[in-house]
């Protein structure tokens, strides 16, 4: 059950968030500004790419992972980006344990495919620098004769082994100190169950993020304007202004977006590859965060493919509002709400009450200026929609299921993945806050 009164109570959030969710959130925009200066001091800016290379192969797990799979979305089909998730795990000797950053993690394996070779670039990227397996990975490629880049923090293992493989090695950015930190009722920052599978810092993507960005920029990978990155934390700050803890939650669009999903079984749509790396991050960080299960789909295929949830017991059936329900002894019902996520760079047509062109005058938008951020979409939008758009509207009402779309209106792809993103990192944590207090 929510409760919604924390929401307004920026005291009672503080006490709420053990380990500062919000505050390393906050802090996004400065550590994406620290990545891009450490990483020009480590020669970065003084890198002369002989061309671009055929494939660029992103290793890490978590948020790093998360890294590799918006490189993909943001490079589309002109460049090849292949994330490599771990393929095995093993138990960590105990001689290594001490040193080891999480015993689950460190035991991770990783194997390049068959194909890679000289002709490609492998980034291995990691917040604690501790995995066995990603030293190995390292050792393997450099015996291939990829080129290799490593993110990782000075001193760690992976630092150490990049020098040996002649790698670039491009420094993590930590989160602000949390040793002073509140504990728990556990003694853990957070929730401390499971000890070998910490909770991942929410805000580490970036860390791993703008580094790799700005080495795939350099190396045209990917087409970014050249203050593409700087204005992405620029963005960043000003997401965390909007969804600070003491901005009221009719103002504040994240708290909203976390009370209109508490509840429900989220469904994450998104239009388009960017709008769905979002709607992948959203979805893991619900669970991370808010320990909630939710579906992440991309249009038109996340129409045949959730279509059972609306005629199963979570469509119409599951009325919140049934008079003959008993409130005490039964709990409140799940139902479904549909999330949409798009990028919509287009602008708004001129007509009655319509303020021309832009995000806050265009009529449908609920949002006061363009650089608002992400507004919700209401049903008046006057702005041409896909097919699958359209069809997953008609789908919601059919079965009186409630459909909220939030869209970004910046033409820049990496920053309406940013706004998305920050929007729905910053409602994950809020509604895991109010849930659980």
């Amino acid at each position: 059950m929510l409760d919604d009164t924390l929401l307004d109570d920026p005291a009672a959030l503080r006490r709420a968030d053990h380990d500062r969710a919000l505050l390393a959130l906050a802090g996004s925009g400065a550590r994406v500004r620290t990545a891009l200066r450490l990483a020009e001091a480590a020669g970065l800016d003084r890198l002369r790419p002989d061309g671009r290379p055929r494939a660029v192969l992103v290793a890490g797990h978590g948020s790093a992972l998360t890294a590799g799979e918006m490189l993909a979305a943001l490079a589309g089909t002109a460049s090849l980006v292949v994330p490599l998730p771990p393929t095995d795990a093993a138990p960590v000797p105990r001689a290594d344990r001490a040193t080891a950053p999480a015993v689950f993690t460190a035991g991770l394996a990783w194997q390049l495919p068959g194909w890679a070779g000289p002709l490609d670039l492998l980034v291995i990227s990691s917040a604690a620098g501790g995995e066995r397996g990603l030293v190995a990975l390292a050792e393997q490629a450099y015996a291939r004769g990829c080129a290799i880049v490593v993110t990782a923090p000075e001193g760690s293992p992976l630092a150490e082994a990049a020098l040996q493989v002649r790698a670039l090695p491009l420094p993590f950015v930590p989160s602000a100190d949390t040793s002073d930190a509140p504990a728990d009722d556990d003694g853990e920052h957070g929730r401390g169950a499971e000890p070998d599978l910490p909770a991942e810092d929410p805000a580490a993507l970036w860390a791993h993020l703008a580094p790799l960005l700005a080495l795939t920029q350099k190396l045209g990978v990917t087409p970014l304007p050249y203050d593409a990155l700087a204005a992405a934390a620029d963005l960043l700050d000003a997401t965390a202004v909007r969804c600070r803890p003491d901005a009221a939650a009719y103002t504040n669009p994240a708290k909203s977006l976390a009370a209109r999903l508490a509840g429900t079984v989220p469904l994450l749509w998104a239009e388009g590859p960017v709008a769905g790396a979002a709607a992948g991050r959203f979805a893991a960080q619900l669970a991370e965060r808010a320990g909630r299960p939710a579906l992440a789909g991309l249009l038109p295929q996340a129409l045949t493919a959730h279509r059972g949830m609306f005629t199963g017991q979570l469509g119409a059936g599951a009325d919140p509002d049934d008079f003959f329900r008993d409130r005490v002894e039964e709990p409140d019902p799940l139902h479904l709400q549909v999330l949409l996520l798009r990028q919509t760079a287009e602008e708004a047509p001129a007509g009655p009450g319509s303020a021309g062109p832009g995000f806050g005058g265009a009529p449908g938008v609920s949002g006061e200026e363009e650089d608002g951020g992400p507004a919700e979409v209401t049903a008046d939008d006057a702005r041409p929609r896909s097919f699958g758009v359209t069809r997953a509207h008609r789908l919601a009402a059919a079965h009186d299921v409630r459909l909220t779309e939030y869209a970004s209106r910046r033409p820049e792809p990496l920053h309406a993945l940013v706004e998305l993103v920050a929007l729905t990192d910053f409602a994950a944590v809020y509604l895991g806050l109010a849930a659980q207090s």
